[in-house]
């Protein structure tokens, strides 16, 4: 391993969690699979893509929550929920139940900005606030108060039989510290910092200089320096990396090929800057364990960071994703200087 790389600590896997529209319960049922296979290879994590109106996860403290309930050991993360479809206050009661029934194991990942496509679901979603709502920082703000426990009424006590609390109940002592911003933007990574929030950062990121040769590696780099820059934990601050790798050592012929294909079909959007807002994607990296490591130890970001995500493709089947964390599990981690928890 280069001198300048350091030894991965945790490994972890990202997934969409697909299904049909027609029929959705195996969709489901083939994630909660996976990440009780996750487990028993010794991952540290598994995390859930945010999906909705589309055939991903639309729930995914609900999908956790099932998960909480058939493993014991790995953490279970959120990359990310957009908070512009969320209510501060009622998704901090969710985060703190699902993590109280995880026992301490939930890493909730968030995002701000407006929805999707809201003037297409504006009238669904904020049909009386639309034009008031603010879809700025401020929301997680509310959010890591009423996580941390800080007053939510000024009331509480009895009233007849009914016990009221002034906070969110159930209160889930140390969720505020797993706490994760997702961010692309040196903005973003900037305020996650600043209010001592742990950092996602993904396979896409804003090319913000417009005069400067555009490197993907090296604009991620940036990101995590200014994050832990500006964090009070500085060096020590938490970041994970969230790149599409995917093994081939155990791949048959035919899943070699599908990958190679997937990783082709995508490459032209790496190449330059893709639209107004300047979104540099990263090349998916394809190839045998020993490939992959050489090729994350040349990346100027990983060198930078200690845990990773591994993001699952979108459209593989259950089977492909088995192969995946194998070879992930039982390949790579270990030659990026990983072991597996017990």
């Amino acid at each position: 391993m280069p001198p300048t790389s350091k030894p991965l600590r945790k490994l972890g896997f990202l997934t969409i969690g697909l299904f049909d529209g027609a029929d959705p319960r195996p969709g489901h049922e083939s994630t909660l699979r996976i990440i009780e296979l996750g487990e028993r290879l010794g991952f540290d994590s598994a995390w859930v893509r945010h999906r909705h109106l589309q055939y991903g996860i639309s729930s995914p403290m609900a999908v956790l929550a099932a998960a909480t309930q058939r493993t014991s050991r790995i953490h279970l993360g959120t990359a990310v929920i957009p908070l512009g479809w969320e209510n501060p206050l009622r998704l901090a009661e969710d985060l703190a139940t699902v993590d109280i029934l995880s026992g301490g194991r939930l890493e909730p990942g968030v995002s701000v900005g407006p929805p999707t496509h809201f003037d297409r679901v504006k009238d669904a979603l904020y049909p009386d606030t639309a034009a008031d709502e603010d879809f700025g920082h401020d929301r997680v703000r509310r959010l890591l108060d009423f996580v941390r426990g800080e007053r939510v009424t000024a009331f509480s006590g009895t009233e007849g039989i009914e016990v009221f609390s002034d906070r969110v109940e159930p209160h889930a002592p140390g969720l505020r510290a797993r706490m994760w911003y997702g961010a692309g933007s040196l903005r973003s990574a900037r305020w996650a910092g600043e209010n001592g929030m742990n950092l996602l950062t993904s396979s896409v990121v804003k090319a913000e200089d417009a005069g400067a040769s555009p490197d993907f590696a090296e604009i991620q780099l940036s990101h995590v320096r200014t994050f832990r820059a500006h964090h009070p934990d500085g060096d020590r601050a938490r970041v994970s990396q969230g790149l599409v790798v995917i093994p081939t050592d155990s791949a048959t012929p035919a899943q070699r090929a599908k990958y190679e294909e997937y990783a082709r079909s995508r490459a032209p959007r790496t190449t330059a800057p893709q639209g107004p807002a300047r979104m540099m994607f990263a090349p998916d990296l394809v190839g045998t364990s020993e490939q992959l490591a050489e090729q994350l130890h040349a990346h100027a970001a990983f060198r930078e960071v200690d845990e990773v995500a591994f993001a699952l493709p979108f459209s593989f089947d259950h089977e492909d994703y088995v192969q995946i964390l194998h070879d992930l599990a039982t390949v790579l981690g270990p030659a990026l200087g990983w072991k597996p928890a017990g």
